[in-house]
């Protein structure tokens, strides 16, 4: 089949194990991002398969109809990007693996990381030194302090176990069903929201964007937290009201945020008023970006691609397309 992969930055899946998958097929890798719809369907205008690196590039109906010889579009993990409507209409099979019991432990460890070089100010003491002024600074040590994990999931479940390695309290806010999942597993759950942001030393959340979810976290919920405290996003830069960020750092509650995720990316521009900030931590949406990472979430989509060359598709988010295609 013509296989067409977007997104792929660095050209980093042709040197991967996973990759050999594809052996018997045509295949193009486009390691560029292009928005423009007219240029992005002159590209593929060949293709039957398109394979998605996460959500780099959107799915449009407008896109779909001027894909005649699309059949299969493979990815791995939620579609937010993807109009599976449209792609029902075009008669276009999505397929998604939703890896459900495993988490991201690429996200997780990042995840960690910044919590960590944002409680030891690592950049500030990196620029200090490369520059001949030695120290920068006083840091804060993690053990005794809290972490406030905000959304009961896998990848906040991992985080909260190297949490306890390290002797900090976890505490949880989620929803009504997380919250209650939480307390029967033993978890502590904070008495309230206002307690949750309140009290916590730092503050990561981990909650799939949907759009019960868009904006969840509010310009009061950053009033509670200290200005000593830290703010970590590494989940979905729509899970925080327009503008609540910036806003907050510039008041001081949170004193800082540690965040790899941004409402337009990729971000370019260094004069970007959130990005740009002194008390603002930032990695460009790596969060899963690791080879081991890449090796298994695209091993599953190769597979998709290979299944359904062999007449039995797995992972179909519209089975309709195939079923009623026989």
């Amino acid at each position: 089949m013509n296989v067409h992969i977007l997104d792929d930055w660095f050209d980093t899946l042709r040197g991967l194990p996973c990759f050999e998958r594809l052996t018997g097929h045509e295949v193009t890798v486009w390691t560029d991002h292009v928005e423009d719809t007219d240029t992005l369907a002159e590209r593929l205008q060949e293709a039957e398969v398109l394979v998605l690196f996460r959500e780099r590039t959107k799915v449009t109906r407008s896109l779909l109809g001027k894909l005649p010889n699309l059949k299969l579009i493979s990815q791995r993990s939620v579609y937010p990007h993807v109009d599976v409507e449209a792609c029902t209409d075009h008669r276009v099979l999505l397929c998604s693996n939703m890896h459900g019991g495993t988490p991201s432990y690429a996200a997780a460890e990042l995840t960690w990381a910044l919590i960590m070089v944002g409680m030891r100010d690592l950049p500030a003491q990196m620029a200090s030194v490369k520059a001949g002024h030695w120290q920068a600074g006083v840091g804060k040590t993690l053990r005794g302090r809290q972490l406030g994990l905000y959304g009961y999931g896998r990848i906040a479940r991992a985080i909260a176990s190297y949490a306890e390695a390290f002797g900090m309290n976890v505490v949880w806010w989620s929803s009504v069903e997380g919250r209650a999942r939480a307390q029967a597993d033993g978890a502590q759950v904070a008495p309230s929201r206002e307690a949750f942001f309140g009290s916590s030393d730092v503050v990561s959340v981990h909650v799939r964007l949907k759009p019960d979810t868009r904006g969840i976290i509010t310009a009061s919920d950053f009033a509670q937290m200290q200005p000593e405290a830290l703010f970590v996003n590494t989940s979905r830069a729509g899970l925080i009201a327009p503008g609540a960020l910036l806003e907050a750092l510039n008041v001081g509650r949170p004193g800082k945020a540690a965040i790899d995720v941004f409402d337009s990316e990729p971000l370019t521009d260094p004069t970007d008023p959130l990005l740009s900030h002194p008390n603002l931590i930032a990695t460009p949406h790596i969060g899963f970006v690791t080879e081991d990472e890449f090796d298994l979430q695209f091993a599953d989509i190769f597979d998709q691609v290979n299944a359904y060359a062999e007449g039995a598709p797995i992972h179909t988010i519209n089975p309709e397309v195939w079923t009623n295609a026989e």
